[in-house]
């Protein structure tokens, strides 16, 4: 398996998502567009394309931020999704899936800064790939915004705060809102980005303190995400054998 990621930003690190690839033993190449990294031209040698979060948003332009190229971005995430490959958007990754398929995405009803319960919706249960995840699960997020829906796409998951978690675009296209790579490691280079201004905006619904944010444990989330992930690529190497 050759797992593609684009990174926008150092703090935005990839977390349990290359620990998974590195453990599966899958090669691994980077778009780490924020130290001037350059994006593939099109998704041929790729068979899983993940493209990671950042404070960046679908619309935020070249003038705005000189190493974030939207257009760009949409355009290989659509070239991945014509070419039948894997395709994992987290937060604004999983805007930038929406978008790429004609979904604008919109501001979520509140900000989410935290771990919160996700709750599968009935179309969630019903997909195998999240059978391990029970009704509900305790998972990381970093967010304002969130995801488009396209006409054929379906709500996996919700949390109290936001209505669109996790998104299946069709079987092998989906977009995580949430936070599921997060570790201690990567909570804390999230933190150091965003300074005092965290613990200034606690008292808000979804927003946890620092000390919060440093008490929580990741590696159940983690666990799940790889079950997810192995039985993601399970299924793409059945249709592609097929």
């Amino acid at each position: 398996m050759n797992v593609h990621f684009i990174i926008h930003e150092a703090f935005e690190a990839p977390g349990a998502y290359e620990l998974w690839a590195q453990t599966r033993h899958h090669t691994i190449t980077h778009s780490r567009v924020y130290l001037g990294e350059t994006l593939p031209n099109n998704a041929r040698n790729i068979d899983l394309l993940i493209v990671m979060g950042g404070p960046q948003n679908p619309n935020t332009t070249l003038s705005e931020c000189a190493h974030f190229d939207s257009i760009a971005e949409q355009r290989l995430i659509r070239s991945a999704i014509d070419q039948h490959k894997l395709v994992i958007g987290i937060c604004l990754g999983a805007q930038l899936v929406g978008e790429a398929l004609g979904a604008a995405f919109s501001a979520s009803p509140h900000p989410e800064i935290g771990n919160f319960p996700l709750t599968l919706t009935a179309a969630g249960k019903e997909n195998p790939l999240f059978s391990h995840f029970g009704d509900s699960l305790d998972v990381g997020h970093w967010h304002n915004d969130m995801p488009g829906l396209t006409a054929d796409s379906k709500v996996i998951a919700v949390s109290e705060g936001c209505p669109r978690q996790i998104v299946a675009y069709s079987e092998l296209v989906y977009g995580f809102q949430c936070h599921m790579e997060f570790t201690r490691d990567v909570v804390e280079q999230l933190i150091g980005h965003a300074g005092k201004h965290l613990d200034a905006t606690h008292d808000r619904p979804f927003i946890n303190s620092i000390s919060t944010l440093r008490a929580h444990h990741y590696e159940e989330m983690n666990g799940k995400l790889y079950i997810f992930l192995d039985k993601l690529v399970e299924k793409y190497q059945y249709t592609q054998s097929a």
